[in-house]
This record gives structure tokens, C-alpha cells and sequence, in this order.
């Protein structure tokens, strides 16, 4: 008998914790039952996603850097190519932040829901014991720089807090590598390539338990709650993302259009099946060879373009995922009545910027990121897992939903950058499948 695709499973979870969450609320003894049988299994896949952040975004990141083989290849190409990733990533950000703030999807849940909430996971000690606080502000106007610069790279690897210190020394780690002889590094090259291999299984394994871990999320919001309240400024948080990923392709269509004169039509026709496998995988990682062979074939993008601009973009270039990190984190704190100010907005889009260099390009590490980001605006520690537990029910439709923005990005970038090198062929508007 075929296995039910893990989308549709985490759907069914999630239907189910609803269900079993308003079942539950008939009876006196319902909400405890809950509490101690049912809701710490949520926590442990919460604590499974901080446990791989750090290894995720070490060999991710440096695996894709040292694939560049060589420095002149970074110079030529990679600086351009990050540059325009790094552009296309603050704009997914800061349309996240426009509509999250206009939108105000997490607003209107009441005092009391929350006070409920809280007071439910914030007697679970074994969880808030391993949340970290924001680290405190610092002064003067290049306080962010210092920061980001660790004196230990072994007590930065020991606190997500800490992990845009990590960040920092994976680029200079994978830059390193490409300046020494490649035979003395290759040894290292194939362990980071080994590691980054057992870390992607890890995510693997973790998510077979993701339907069972929505429906423990699920039932205990919905017994906590007492109410429907949350579930329906869930809709609400969804559309605006699902908006938000819409603009984007738009503003990708309009980019290609105004670049190269290509049509929107002629991008979609070249790429749509890409498209298509990254909605159904959710994994950009595994859309990589068809995205190869279309934006080449089918775009008229060079091989050696493609070659260096599609895989580094699997790796560091995550528009949907940074996107919906800036409304989730909006949502959030909205929903938790957590005030942001304008430089805590500012820092979702430093912290979501860098966090998305490192993002792995396989399913659920968007949640693992958003951990991040939510750190970084010294969100409270009793309220972060109920943060994760509000949005993650419906995050396997997102995620699915924003892959096919990180593939579709990827895509453009390529076709820009081809654009820009001279390297970009024509080919005929339509060819057989």
C-alpha cells in the first residue's frame, strides 16, 4: 500500500489534534490529560529543531561555499550573485514586514487565551530551561558589527543566541577553504560534505514525527485555549503569507521582464516544473537537478552560470522562507501582545537575512530559523514555545508554498545573472517535454 505523502499526513495531524483538542474540553479531566500525555511530545519535537540548528547551518553553509572550487570562480561570479541574493531576500523581508504590520493578522486575541497559554508551558521547566534570551542591546551604531564577531567559537556553536556568530565564521571557514590548496583541503571538503549528508538525514528523521507532533501542538492549544479564537487568526496569518509569496513571484516576473525583455510567460513555461516538484517536496535541495536542467535547457542559461548560481542558491538564497520568518515573528509577538519597536523590526530583517544564508534547502527548517529570529528580538522564554506552537499546525502547507518561491528565485537569479555575464542563449518559446 503507497505511504500517504508527509504533507498530507501533517494535515491529517493537525485535523486530528483539533478534533481531539475540542474533545477533550467536554471533559473536567480533558486539559490535564492533555497537558501530561499528550503535550510533551510537542516539546520534544520543539527541542529536536534547536538541537540540529546550528550543525544545520554550519555544513550547509560551508558546503556550499567550498563548492565554488576556486576563488576566481567566487570573485567573478559569487560576489555578484550573492549580491543580488542578498537584494532579493531584503525585499522578500521588508514585504513581509509591510504586510504583517498593515494586515495585523495576530491581533484581537484576548488577555485571558494568552494568560492560559502561558501559564500551561510556562510550568514546563525542562523546556524554558533550554530557551535563551535575546542578548541585551548595545550602544553606539556599529554595536550590531561587534556583535556578530565571536571571541569563542565554541561558546558561540553552544548557544543559538549567539548563531549569527556562526554564521560569520562558516562564511570565513568556507572562503578559507577555497584559498588554500585544494588537495589539502579536500579532506576536509568530503567531512563537511559527509556532515552535511547525516545532518539532512536528521531533519529527515525528525519530520516522520511531525504529524504526531501537530497533533500534540494542536490538542494542547485547543484544550488551553477554550476557544476557537486562535485557530481562526491562523487563516488569517496564512493568507497574509501566502499574499506575501504572491508578490513576490509578481515582482520576479517584473524583474525578468525589465532585464532581459523576456516575457513572464516565457519564464513560467521554463521553469513550471521545477515549480511543480518544489511545492510537492517542499525541499529546494531536491528540486535542484530538474531547476538545473530547466533554467539551462529550457531558459537558455550557460552551464557554467547554472552550474555555481543555482546550487549556492539552494543553500543561501531563501526568499519564501526569510519572508514568511518576518510575518510569523510579527504574527507572534502580536498574538502573544509582545511590542516591537522599529529597531526590533529592523533586527527581523538583519537576523532573518543572515539565518536564511544558512537555511538548509530541505522541509521543516524554516521553523528551526524562525527559533532564530525570535531569539534575536529577546522574545520571552516562557512564551517561545507557544509562539512555535501557534503557527507550525499549518506550516507544512507554507512551507510547501514557499519552496516554490526559493526555487523560483533561484531561477531568476540565474537568468540575471546570465543576462549580465553575456551568457544568456536564446532558445525556442516552447519545446517538448
Amino acid at each position: 500500500m503507497k505511504r500517504l505523502p508527509l504533507h498530507w499526513q501533517i494535515i491529517t495531524g493537525m485535523a486530528a489534534g483539533i478534533l481531539f483538542g475540542l474533545l477533550m474540553t467536554n471533559f473536567k479531566w480533558g486539559a490535564n490529560f492533555v497537558s501530561d500525555w499528550i503535550a510533551p511530545f510537542g516539546t520534544i519535537f520543539i527541542r529536536l529543531l534547536k538541537l540540529i540548528a546550528i550543525p544545520i547551518i554550519f555544513t550547509s553553509l560551508v558546503k556550499g561555499i567550498s563548492d565554488l572550487k576556486d576563488i576566481a570562480s567566487f570573485r567573478h561570479i559569487g560576489i555578484h550573485t550573492i549580491l543580488i541574493y542578498t537584494g532579493t531576500t531584503v525585499m522578500a523581508i521588508t514585504i513581509g514586514l509591510l504586510l504583517v504590520n498593515t494586515l495585523r493578522p495576530g491581533s484581537g486575541v484576548s488577555q485571558e487565551t494568552i494568560d492560559e497559554l502561558t501559564q500551561t508551558y510556562a510550568a514546563d521547566a525542562s523546556l524554558t530551561s533550554n530557551i535563551q534570551t535575546a542578548t541585551q542591546q548595545q550602544e553606539g551604531p556599529l554595536s550590531f558589527l561587534v556583535e556578530m564577531v565571536p571571541e569563542n567559537i565554541f561558546a558561540a556553536l553552544g548557544n543559538n543566541a549567539l548563531m549569527l556568530q556562526v554564521i560569520l565564521f562558516s562564511i570565513l571557514f568556507g572562503i578559507c577553504m577555497l584559498l588554500i590548496e585544494p588537495k589539502k583541503a579536500k579532506p576536509v571538503n568530503q567531512l563537511i560534505k559527509g556532515l552535511n549528508e547525516i545532518v539532512l538525514k536528521m531533519v529527515d528523521l525528525i519530520m516522520y514525527v511531525a504529524p504526531f507532533a501537530v497533533f500534540a501542538l494542536l490538542a494542547q492549544i485547543v484544550v488551553s485555549s477554550g476557544s476557537m479564537e486562535i485557530l481562526q487568526k491562523l487563516l488569517i496569518y496564512g493568507l497574509t503569507v501566502v499574499i506575501g509569496l504572491t508578490v513576490m513571484i509578481v515582482l520576479y516576473l517584473l524583474i525578468i521582464y525589465l532585464t532581459t525583455g523576456r516575457s513572464p510567460r516565457w519564464f513560467l513555461n521554463g521553469i513550471a516544473p521545477a515549480q511543480l516538484l518544489a511545492f510537492s517536496t517542499s525541499s529546494s535541495a531536491a528540486t535542484l537537478p530538474v531547476t538545473m536542467e530547466r533554467v539551462t535547457e529550457h531558459l537558455g542559461v550557460d552551464n557554467e552560470v547554472s552550474s555555481f548560481v543555482l546550487p549556492v542558491g539552494a543553500t543561501i538564497n531563501m526568499d519564501g522562507t526569510s519572508l514568511y520568518q518576518a510575518v510569523a515573528a510579527v504574527f507572534i509577538a502580536q498574538a502573544l501582545h509582545f511590542p516591537l519597536e522599529i529597531s526590533d523590526q529592523l533586527t527581523i530583517v538583519l537576523t532573518a537575512l543572515l539565518a536564511s544564508i544558512g537555511s538548509a534547502a530541505v522541509p521543516g527548517t524554516g521553523m528551526v530559523m524562525l527559533v532564530i529570529v525570535l531569539e534575536s528580538i529577546g522574545f520571552p522564554a516562557d512564551k517561545l514555545a507557544i509562539g512555535l506552537a501557534l503557527i507550525f499546525a499549518i506550516d507544512r502547507p507554507l512551507d510547501m508554498c514557499r519552496t516554490v518561491v526559493n526555487v523560483t528565485g533561484d531561477a531568476m537569479v540565474s537568468v540575471i545573472v546570465a543576462r549580465t555575464l553575456g551568457k544568456l542563449h536564446h532558445v525556442p518559446f516552447s519545446r517538448k517535454e
